[in-house]
């Protein structure tokens, strides 16, 4: 037993010379015993992390509803023929833009033209005889008169005048009929808008109310539908009270500038089986850049939100919890504040709650530092300057 204590006790001795060997002989022995007694506790100490911080912003900001949404032809027509013959030509080009009035489609006019000149000499061959009619009644009424016609006579000239009369009626009406039709061989655009795909070639026979030549649709202006929800129905009716709801419309993956409009149009009845209703809003398009049935996104202004919090949108963490933002707080440590976000406005975004106006945040070196840490706040210039 007393050798085993011995034995070990040299090797400890051997253990402890070996080390003061390893690591600078007996300079390293003589520091060790030079140095007071509270520091290695001192070194042990943290330090303060440099961190910018930013003062909370208070801004007015814009109150937005934004939905996605489809285009909507105002008004969309299937051009067909209201009378049969064949296409004699396309003078605008498939895909075209064109004006109230222009010509798009032109049948064959020989037919009706013939049908017209007919008529019309019909007409003039009835007019002569009424004429003729009404003369014969003029001499039998001065005959009637001296006796040499009877009662009878004269009432059959004087029925004549009347037959001629409605005859010639009959042939303006005709002359009416021929030439609609002669103008029905043109198809004319009913309202400014964009040509699609021809689908009758020339020489095609069509018929009355048959084939589908094309179509054109009204792009400018364009309706934009959506569909909030029926909570958001009552933020729209208070704002359509205050005046025009402002629209503005983006189309997803184009960096152009929004196209502004209005909200014109929110439908009578709610949707039970969505809890949503249809709305819409009428967009200029003038550079004729939507076309219907189009995926865009829509944004409302329907308010202003005086005095909201505002941070760098760098300052927000998140974590399992939710979202956060590190202050300074008593003593320089660092604060950790769970937040609810609100809207963006540039490089800030709006804290709807879990800060105060007067707190600074912390706005770098987030994941350097951890609750409770000592930190050295270095003052920054906010992103955007307050707005009231």
């Amino acid at each position: 037993m007393r050798y085993w204590k011995t034995t070990t006790a040299v090797a400890l001795i051997a253990g402890a010379a070996l080390f003061v060997h390893a690591n600078g002989g007996p300079e390293f022995l003589s520091g060790l015993l030079s140095k007071p007694a509270g520091a290695a506790v001192a070194s042990a100490a943290p330090q303060a992390m440099p961190v910018p911080v930013t003062a909370v912003v208070k801004k007015t900001l814009p109150v937005y509803l934004d939905y996605t949404a489809r285009t909507e032809a105002i008004s969309s027509v299937a051009l067909q023929a209201k009378i049969s013959g064949y296409i004699f030509d396309q003078p605008a080009a498939d895909g075209a833009d064109v004006r109230k009035g222009d010509l798009l489609y032109r049948i064959d006019q020989r037919d009706y033209q013939v049908a017209l000149d007919r008529v019309k000499a019909q007409l003039d061959r009835d007019v002569a005889s009424l004429d003729y009619t009404k003369a014969n009644l003029n001499r039998g009424s001065d005959l009637s008169k001296t006796g040499f016609l009877s009662k009878d006579g004269f009432e059959q000239r004087s029925s004549a005048v009347e037959q001629s009369e409605a005859v010639v009626a009959a042939s303006k009406a005709a002359v009416a009929e021929a030439e609609l039709n002669l103008g029905y061989t043109e198809i004319r655009a009913p309202f400014d808008g964009r040509l699609g795909r021809n689908q009758a070639a020339v020489g095609t026979l069509v018929g009355a109310g048959g084939t589908t030549l094309n179509t054109l649709v009204q792009i400018s202006p364009i309706y934009v539908t959506f569909t909030p929800s029926e909570t958001d129905l009552a933020m729209l009716r208070r704002a359509k009270t205050t005046g025009p709801v402002a629209a503005e419309v983006t189309v997803p993956g184009d960096a152009s500038a929004p196209r502004k409009g209005e909200l014109t149009f929110v439908d009578n009845r709610i949707d039970p089986a969505t809890g949503t209703i249809v709305a819409r809003a009428t967009i200029a398009n003038e550079d004729h850049a939507l076309l219907p049935g189009q995926y865009v996104n829509i944004r409302l202004l329907v308010g202003e939100q005086p005095d909201s919090l505002m941070v760098p949108q760098v300052a927000l963490g998140s974590s399992q919890l939710g979202k956060y933002v590190y202050v300074v707080d008593t003593g320089n440590t660092v604060g950790m504040r769970m937040v609810e976000l609100g809207q963006t406005d540039g490089e800030l975004i709006a804290i709807v709650k879990g800060i105060q106006a007067g707190d600074k945040v912390i706005s770098g070196n987030l994941q350097k530092i951890g609750p409770g840490m000592p930190i050295a706040p270095q003052p920054v210039q906010t992103a955007a300057a307050p707005a009231s």
